[in-house]
């Protein structure tokens, strides 16, 4: 069996990034700090996930500072995150100060992410939404990839699946790719995702690897 690792924690520091920033330093109650904002930046993805799950949304980093908590939610559809009004997003913000146990101030940030097709979550996403709405397994990834043009934004794609594809009796795993995906070499920039698709037959895992160029 060989030994697996997460393509983007293997490659932090060299082309990935944490997407929680901040300190906790230790001092007087510094370890239970630590351990408070983990938990609260644990509940507020979770919460995210649930809330915004047909949002399209790419990514969500979390700062913090001593007076401070702010949360930038990366999306193809700012729209649906914003609601009309920013009535949606008003009610995001209650929650996550409800979510947030220090009394510190939340800002909640949108960006737009630009060509959704090209970002592994979003994929995952779509794939995972299909899925939900019993379209075949292999139409959902064969038109994931039609949509995938080659070039020097995107030079190669993978998805692979599994779980009781279609509703078979037996578990299995089917995957499609195109194009190249250097996983072992850690300066290549994969943009990698993981998502479930929760179906009648029971959950279906995704996972989604982009090999994109470096400064795509």
């Amino acid at each position: 069996m060989g030994k697996k690792v997460h393509p983007k924690s293997v490659r932090i520091a060299i082309n990935e990034t944490w997407p929680s920033r901040w300190f906790a330093f230790i001092n007087k109650g510094g370890l239970n700090k630590y351990k408070n904002n983990l938990k609260e930046d644990c509940a507020i993805r979770a919460y995210l996930d649930k809330k915004l799950r047909y949002a399209s949304v790419k990514e969500v980093e979390i700062r913090r500072s001593p007076q401070q908590v702010s949360v930038l939610i990366k999306t193809a559809r700012p729209g649906l995150v914003i609601g009309k009004g920013g009535k949606d997003i008003d009610i995001i913000k209650k929650e996550i100060i409800n979510l947030s146990r220090s009394n510190t101030a939340v800002k909640i940030d949108i960006e737009e992410v630009r060509k959704p097709e090209n970002q592994s979550r979003i994929i995952a996403l779509s794939v995972a939404e299909q899925l939900e709405k019993r379209f075949p397994y292999r139409r959902a990834m064969k038109k994931v990839l039609d949509k995938i043009i080659l070039g020097k934004e995107v030079m190669g794609i993978k998805i692979r699946l599994s779980g009781r594809l279609n509703g078979s009796e037996i578990a299995r795993t089917e995957w499609l790719s195109k194009g190249t995906i250097p996983l072992q070499t850690f300066s290549a920039n994969i943009d990698y995702a993981q998502e479930v698709a929760y179906t009648t037959y029971g959950t279906i895992g995704i996972k989604v690897w982009l090999y994109k160029e470096k400064n795509s």
